[in-house]
């Protein structure tokens, strides 16, 4: 009988995450009866010391806040994905011992558009300048032939923000939060903010809007997204997401593609309901 094959999300706080639910849904869907998927409290400065614990059944991690950046100098390689906003959200262990980093955030942004119908797009907006607002500007490096804003509410992320476009190849122009509902006029508008950030947007939402893209995933649906809903728009939730970069890690930790898109969504929409 082979040894299980174990895996995990790591992060701080991490018990609200529903990635055992979707990997452990891939795991039944495609038989992998011997692999195991847990969540475990890492913050940072625990974070070598779990590294080193782990053995040879060990197959990938996946990482949240805050350990997306101080991941990286404990790997041996990380994918031009992954550099490109100096984050790794997946870690995958290979036979010879070597751990190599990616961040399926991205393309699992892209994945989550591409199903509503949304390629390329001639201007975005993104609100919000943290670590998802950098994943957004990768993304959006890839589908966006003109000028991004970013709506801030320092200078500094300002100065970040533009960093980051150039970086990526990017025309970023940054604007104060006070002007955030002139971000819902772009064709795709991308909301990278904390729960609550947005909710005062909800009336501004215009008559005919285009997509949006609300990275939260609980609570679900955001006063904004309903706003936007009720008007007629496009609306890609935080579940989109998750599930889309969750498809990624499964394919790149069992070496078994296509991961099962369909169920893993469901188990995430059952685990939400039941909170």
């Amino acid at each position: 009988m082979s040894p299980t094959r174990r895996a995990a999300v790591l992060g701080s706080p991490i018990a609200h995450s529903l990635s055992p639910e979707l990997h452990r849904a891939a795991y039944a869907d495609l038989g992998l009866s011997d692999w195991t998927y847990d969540r475990h409290e890492v913050d940072e400065e625990k974070l070598p010391a779990f590294m080193e614990g782990l053995d040879a059944t060990w197959a990938g991690l996946s990482l949240t806040m805050p350990l997306k950046r101080a991941v990286i100098p404990l790997l041996d390689e990380i994918s031009d994905t992954a550099a490109s906003v100096e984050a790794v959200n997946t870690v995958v262990f290979t036979a010879d011992g070597r751990r190599l980093g990616d961040n399926t955030d991205i393309p699992g942004m892209l994945a989550a558009l591409r199903e509503r119908g949304v390629g390329n797009v001639e201007r975005a907006a993104i609100l919000g300048a943290g670590a998802t607002a950098s994943s957004a500007l990768a993304a959006l490096s890839r589908i966006c032939t003109g000028e991004v804003t970013a709506y801030v509410r320092s200078a500094a992320r300002a100065d970040e923000m533009r960093g980051w476009g150039e970086r990526l190849g990017l025309a970023v122009r940054t604007a104060p939060w006070e002007d955030a509902a002139e971000a819902l006029r772009a064709p795709l508008t991308i909301a990278t903010t904390p729960a609550g950030t947005t909710d005062a947007l909800a009336a501004a939402v215009p008559e005919h809007p285009g997509t949006l893209f609300d990275v939260l995933y609980e609570p679900w649906p955001t006063t904004l997204a309903t706003a936007w809903a009720a008007h007629g728009g496009a609306v890609v939730g935080g579940l989109d997401l998750l599930v889309h970069q969750a498809v990624l890690q499964v394919e790149q930790m069992t070496g078994r593609a296509p991961a099962p898109l369909a169920a893993m969504r469901k188990a995430g929409l059952a685990a939400l309901a039941a909170r």
